[in-house]
């Protein structure tokens, strides 16, 4: 397995994660004043997404788990060979969508909205990576 790459796109994660929990405010007034600062976190989040599905394309491809239609395949595919549980699944999956919410900015990113799953929501990440990392260390 490349694990390399895989450790490489751990590493990027974790240094987007430290830099949106240091400019991460404790309220959600304080983050609407933010502005580029605010912006500049939505593009790390969609950069930890993007590199936690980079990740699970990797483990799929290289352990040979079928060939995806999409991200929610391989996702399935993790799932069913034990490599990530439902729950994490599910979550990577809402992690696509708020992505993706990042991205086209569809009808305008509710900020209060996006805030309320940053606050609750950014041990998810440290979750899959400890899951990544026990992981390829049994391979």
């Amino acid at each position: 397995m490349r694990n390399d790459i895989i450790k490489t796109k751990i590493k990027e994660m974790e240094e987007s994660l430290k830099l949106v929990e240091k400019y991460l405010p404790g309220s959600f007034k304080e983050f609407s004043n933010l502005e580029l600062v605010k912006d500049g976190i939505y593009k790390r989040l969609e950069f930890c997404i993007e590199n936690m599905f980079d990740i699970c394309a990797v483990i799929n491809t290289d352990l040979e788990l079928g060939i995806p239609e999409s991200d929610e395949n391989i996702v399935d595919n993790l799932i069913r060979n034990k490599v990530i549980n439902d729950r994490l699944g599910e979550k990577l999956k809402s992690m696509r969508g708020f992505r993706n919410i990042l991205v086209h900015r569809y009808g305008r990113i509710n900020d209060e909205l996006a805030f309320e799953i940053m606050s609750e929501h950014l041990q998810d990440f440290y979750d899959f990576i400890e899951k990544i990392e026990n992981f390829i260390q049994q391979k």
